[in-house]
């Protein structure tokens, strides 16, 4: 009888018995049908589909099993050929054949028409004895067969392990320490003593089955058992591996394919390692804010003092939208014209690229951000359905999610950050003794540097960056934008006014008799006429208008009014000479104390900012405090925000613009918005005044009296 095909008298296993093969029947259309006789039961029969049979996992016929060979290398020669012996042995209880070509005589022992199943064990265990083998009894031939059923010649081999820790200490202790420590990388709370946790495990068994039904291990094994249970879960390691492994989303994980660009942008903020001096000798950090082209590896960033605000949102996707034009000093080769991309081509179609340095220009798509607050507000949600740019969120503390932005930080820091004075390394750590001491940049220069480097990036060949054509070459960000533009095609999208402002924080105020007021400020003008008291139909609000603002220009706001944004000045605007930030206004709400009614509050707060910034223009001596307000506040200025195209030029308007474009000197004197000096509170005196007062009485500096700069709020 052969193992390898289903005959008439031939033991299966079927649903954990024995069964005897009585009869077989293929000639219906319905197909096979097979009949198992119970070896055990006497006139016990039943009748089984053929396939359905076969197909069921529990079914077993004694069909040849392959040696897996890859396990049987890892035992010694020893332990294989006993493994191949017991094999033998088994097969000729079960079919009568030692062999598996099933050849050959068949001892009267071993004839299964003869004899049972339970008879031929027994005869197999005193040949073997007979034979010398040591501890053989029926039922070791029994548990062969089991094994061999199970897992083939593998199964056959003996293996000795020891308990381990986990399989020795209560089932109960462990279940609570595999519900705590999840929750505690969750929360992403910092690592304490393990005594903590064996009081928390205490009272988590205590909760969940009673006061003293469970008794915890001695502290010893309770701390072995802690960080058996820690390697288990994978949560072993630093906070932040911690966090990382128990937040990342179950694999298997799946490449995200991108075949536009633009099709798929990562947003994300970061401190930047790298010092920089303030103002007046105030060293401190910048933050960083980035956006990612997954399909060109494309990257764009804006740099602020730490904290980011929806400006910086704006300013990004506007940096993306937007040409960069060539600076003066840079190399012919970063520009566009010298690029492999289709310039003369693209310049057809858009004037603004004749110009312009090496760096795509896109219209993202799919924004992918963390859940930030400036990220997720409503206020970023809307402009970008306003923009038609889909806002996919992730999953709080995910990295994973965002590989590529959280990988492009990396390549920031080797690239750019670590060749700088004032770099910090990644963490304490990794930070040098004397840092602080290094000749280090100003936030203007280093925003130059920044910029310049961004043009390199889109020159260095990228890993990640392969063409079907030309799988062993890496690209570069541009040749993969420049390979990517036929298929895609190129569509200028000039930016209006509005675009920015929907950028911009929002606030839901009433219009009054005398206008918006929040912060301490009011803002009135001719188009909240016919609007004042009134509702603005937005019932969610309970009526009240939708305003937006700048933070780095509080001295105006915008208003949606029926016929769209109208743009709304400060009351006191004239009262202050020099431009400011909510950093400054903030400080001077601080050290004010309100000593009257609302209105004469307001006006001592504009006079005493008025006196603080020519303070500040004018080089006074400054506390502490009051030098890192003004340090933040130049920080705050250091990027230029590309002009729109059309509509209302919101981010280009001189005096008191929009706060991010230019370095402002203060107004001339003989402006009819600014007050005369004899009904100043505060009047500078001559030397502050002759400070003041630009070469050319512009209002706002080029680059090329950059020297002459008052201070950038």
């Amino acid at each position: 009888m052969s193992r390898r095909s289903l005959d008439v008298g031939a033991v299966v296993h079927h649903g954990g018995r024995a069964w005897r093969v009585a009869g077989i029947e293929g000639a219906l259309a319905s197909g096979g049908r097979i009949w198992l006789a119970d070896p055990e039961e006497e006139g016990g029969l039943a009748v089984f589909d053929l396939a359905a049979l076969v197909a069921d996992p529990s079914f077993d016929c004694g069909r040849l099993r392959v040696p897996q060979v890859g396990l049987l290398s890892t035992v010694s020669e020893e332990q294989q050929w006993r493994a191949f012996a017991i094999e033998r042995h088994v097969r000729e209880v079960e079919t009568g054949f030692p062999t598996a070509d099933g050849e050959g005589p068949v001892k009267p022992q071993y004839d299964p028409h003869s004899t049972t199943l339970a008879d031929r064990e027994q005869a197999k265990a005193d040949e073997l004895a007979a034979q010398g083998w040591k501890n053989v009894s029926r039922a070791t031939v029994r548990r062969w067969r089991e094994r061999y059923r199970r897992g083939g010649v593998w199964g056959l081999v003996p293996k000795r392990r020891g308990s381990t820790l986990l399989d020795r200490a209560d089932a109960r202790v462990v279940e609570a320490m595999r519900a705590l420590l999840p929750l505690e990388a969750l929360r992403s709370r910092s690592r304490g003593w393990k005594k903590r946790m064996r009081r928390e495990t205490q009272w988590w068994l205590e909760e969940h089955y009673g006061v003293g039904t469970v008794e915890l291990p001695p502290p010893s094994t309770f701390n072995k058992l802690l960080g058996t249970v820690e390697v288990s879960l994978g949560l072993q390691g630093t906070v932040m591996q911690r966090r990382a492994r128990v937040s990342r989303p179950e694999p298997p994980f799946k490449p995200t394919l991108v075949l536009r660009p633009g099709e798929w942008v990562i947003l994300d903020s970061t401190p930047l390692d790298v010092l920089v001096v303030l103002d007046d000798g105030v060293v401190g950090r910048l933050e960083l804010t980035t956006a990612l082209c997954v399909a060109t590896r494309g990257l764009w960033g804006v740099l602020r003092p730490a904290g980011s605000k929806l400006t910086d949102i704006s300013v990004l996707l506007a940096q993306m939208m937007t040409p960069l034009v060539m600076r003066p000093g840079w190399a012919d080769c970063l520009s566009m014209a010298a690029s492999v991309v289709p310039h003369e081509r693209l310049v057809a179609v858009d004037e603004r690229l004749k110009d312009a340095a090496a760096r795509p220009v896109i219209m993202p798509e799919t924004v992918v951000v963390d859940q930030g607050k400036v990220f997720v507000s409503p206020a970023t949600r809307a402009a970008c359905e306003s923009l038609g740019i889909s806002l996919q969120p992730v999953p709080p503390a995910n990295g994973p999610a965002k590989a590529h932005g959280e990988r492009g930080f990396g390549s920031i820091n080797s690239l750019f950050c670590q060749w700088l004075p004032g770099y910090t390394g990644s963490h304490v750590g990794e930070r040098g003794s004397k840092v602080e001491q290094e000749p280090l940049h100003t936030a203007a220069e280093l925003q130059g540097l920044w910029e310049e480097f961004l043009v390199h990036w889109h020159h260095r060949p990228h890993e990640g960056l392969r063409h079907p054509l030309m799988p062993q070459k890496a690209l570069t960000p541009n040749q993969m934008w420049a390979a990517l533009l036929p298929v895609t095609g190129y569509v200028p999208v000039p930016l209006a006014s509005d675009d920015f402002v929907e950028l911009l924080p929002v606030r839901w105020q009433a219009i009054t008799d005398t206008g918006i007021r929040f912060d301490y400020r009011t803002y009135d003008g001719e188009c909240l006429n016919g609007h004042r008291g009134e509702d603005s139909g937005v019932q969610s609000k309970g009526g009240l208008w939708e305003v937006h603002y700048n933070p780095y220009d509080p001295v105006r706001i915008w208003v949606r009014l029926p016929e769209g944004f109208r743009e709304v000045s400060w009351i006191h605007a004239t009262s202050v000479s020099l431009p400011f930030t909510h950093h400054v206004w903030e400080h001077i709400c601080r050290t004010i104390t309100p000593a009257g009614s609302r209105e004469e509050h307001e006006a001592e707060l504009a006079l005493a900012l008025d006196n603080f910034l020519k303070r500040a223009s004018g080089k006074a001596k400054l506390s502490a405090s009051e030098r890192r307000v003004v340090a933040k506040s130049r920080a705050s200025g250091a990027v230029p925000v590309p002009v729109p195209e059309s509509g209302l030029d919101v981010l280009g308007v001189s005096a008191l613009s929009f706060g991010l474009a230019g370095v402002f000197d203060e107004a001339d004197v003989d402006d009819e918005t600014v007050p005369d000096e004899a009904n100043d509170v505060y009047p500078p005196d001559s030397d502050e005044a002759e400070a003041d007062q630009s070469v050319d009485d512009s209002r706002i500096l080029t680059d090329t009296n950059v020297e002459q700069d008052q201070w950038l709020l």
